[in-house]
């Protein structure tokens, strides 16, 4: 019986290949993407608006495969050597979740509650997971920083953000 490591075990300590499940996926949905662009202009012109988003997720697609072969052939990242970093710290799940709720509120709320008050969610628990006990001065300070991204965006881009349950006052 011959002792060859199974795909479990040649796999295992290869957190890279995430990254290139990412890079993939990137890839594919670029260049799906890409194909769906409509050009009823010009269409006997080699480069046109298709031209670079396919070049973009050829590259990623490309990236990709080259960073496979490096993980499978045993190449490794290497780990961050800075001096506030303590490798053996297991991650703080206490600050995560709530990051992640208020992103995942934020996400839920804005088609409904406009970017106003999603937004203030959104800046309001994100100080809150991240040690913040002042609730009065962090909301104040979420509510702005909500208002004059959305007319920061509004005036300064000419994008507008939802206004949600405040259409009509803002």
């Amino acid at each position: 019986m011959s002792s060859s490591p199974t795909l479990a075990s040649r796999l295992k300590g290869r957190a890279e290949l995430g990254v290139v499940l990412l890079l993939g996926a990137a890839g594919v949905l670029v260049i799906l993407d890409a194909a769906r662009i409509v050009t009823p202009y010009s269409r006997s012109d080699p480069v046109g608006p298709k031209t670079l988003p396919f070049i973009v997720g050829g590259t990623l697609l490309v990236c990709a495969v080259l960073l496979a072969i490096n993980v499978l052939r045993g190449g490794q990242g290497e780990a961050e050597g800075g001096e506030d970093v303590d490798l053996t710290h297991p991650a703080d799940w206490k600050t995560i979740l709530p990051l992640v709720g208020a992103f995942v509120a934020n996400i839920m709320l804005i088609d409904w509650a406009g970017w106003v008050i999603s937004g203030t969610v959104l800046f309001w628990g994100s100080v809150w997971a991240l040690g913040g006990r002042n609730y009065i001065r962090d909301g104040l300070i979420s509510v702005a920083l909500s208002l004059l991204t959305f007319y920061g965006f509004y005036l300064g881009l000419g994008i507008a953000l939802p206004a949600g349950l405040l259409e009509g006052i803002l």
